[in-house]
């Protein structure tokens, strides 16, 4: 079978192929990604912006200044034992120390400073920063009050001080004779007074075991409480502490040899419980029997006459070398020691030629001049 042959022409033409638009998209995209990218960058600085404002503001709240003080340079906050944190917080907003609780539990909580503030009276100078307030309450800078103790002072003395003291509370007994080391003591505002005379009794308890450990041996007394009543005698018998180790001797060898002490402020002892006289002791309160009187007992009076300090306990437990029997004063505030009583009498003798001579200097002193 024979094929009919295809008619002889022209190939009709192709139709070229039509090009991609790719080129059209990426010029109708990129500028969209571009305002995409321009947005995204502008959110981010406002963002930044804003969160670098509250940074500023955050340290400008913990750094910068407080509130002025109401009076005066400082404001005193008592921050009770005890306190919880929001209560501390609402404490010091109340007092005007700082602007804002609420910004004060944040910064105390943030800091690690919660769990480490301490109770107390606290100064905070005018204008401090929320960080000045939170080390100072986290580091315990508590205002320090004293309480002085002087050597020789009875323990009804003490508790008297203790009882004046405008920072303390409670009241405090009067403990025994002698069982208080004289001494300067921290107290903080709202301590308690027992809890205070407490402390002076522990600290004397502490220094006795101590120099009763290393006493001189061959001492003429037994116990602890024996040698705090020597020391008090030793106390009020001299102020001058270089004098204490000679004065300590002088009633050591009276005991030694079974004389008595002879001490006039066991005298004064027994008649108003260590309270000044107030002028010289009569004949008749040297003739007055009474447990405290070492002009008539024989050895140490029943207990201390007074609460001895440091230099006197140690100047008894360790007194000086000294074949002394006697003292008397000598006109400058010291003592002059003998060892026989016929040179104590020429002592006494001078002593009294020293008081005569001030007393009319005294007398001269009153009398009106003439023609003045």
């Amino acid at each position: 079978m024979s094929r009919k042959p295809r008619p002889q022409g022209k190939t009709p033409p192709r139709k070229a192929p039509q090009p991609r638009r790719t080129g059209s998209r990426k010029r109708e995209t990129a500028p969209i990604g571009r305002r995409l990218a321009a947005m995204g960058a502008g959110g981010l600085t406002v963002v930044g912006v804003v969160a670098l404002v509250l940074v500023l503001g955050v340290l400008w709240l913990y750094n910068g200044p407080g509130p002025a003080a109401r009076s005066g340079d400082v404001t005193d906050v008592v921050l009770r034992r005890g306190a919880s944190l929001p209560e501390i917080a609402t404490t010091l907003e109340r007092s005007g120390v700082i602007r804002s609780s609420s910004i004060f539990l944040t910064a105390a909580q943030t800091t690690g400073a919660a769990r480490r503030l301490k109770a107390g009276e606290y100064e905070f100078p005018s204008r401090a920063s929320l960080r000045q307030v939170l080390v100072m309450i986290r580091d315990g800078k508590i205002v320090r009050h004293h309480v002085t103790i002087a050597e020789g002072l009875t323990s009804d003395m003490v508790v008297d001080i203790l009882m004046r003291s405008p920072v303390l509370t409670g009241e405090a007994p009067t403990p025994p004779e002698g069982s208080i080391l004289p001494e300067t003591y921290q107290v903080e505002r709202g301590e308690d007074r027992s809890a205070v005379l407490q402390r002076m009794m522990d600290a004397r308890d502490v220094l006795l075991d101590k120099l009763w450990a290393n006493r001189q041996p061959g001492l003429p007394f037994q116990t602890k409480e024996q040698a705090v009543t020597l020391a008090s005698i030793v106390e009020k018998e001299t102020g001058l502490a270089s004098e204490r180790p000679h004065v300590a001797a002088v009633f050591i060898n009276r005991l030694r040899t079974g004389m008595r002490l002879g001490s006039d402020p066991t005298i004064i002892y027994g008649l108003t419980r260590g309270r000044p006289l107030g002028r010289g002791i009569l004949l008749s309160e040297l003739q007055r029997q009474t447990p405290y009187n070492t002009y008539l007992i024989d050895g140490l009076p029943p207990t201390p006459i007074a609460n001895p300090g440091k230099a006197a306990l140690e100047a008894v437990l360790n007194p000086m070398k000294s074949d002394d029997l006697y003292f008397v004063a000598d006109g400058t505030g010291g003592h002059v020691f003998a060892s026989t009583y016929e040179e104590h009498e020429r002592n006494v003798a001078k002593w009294r030629q020293v008081e005569r001579t001030k007393a009319a200097g005294a007398a001269a002193a009153k009398t009106p001049l003439a023609g003045g």
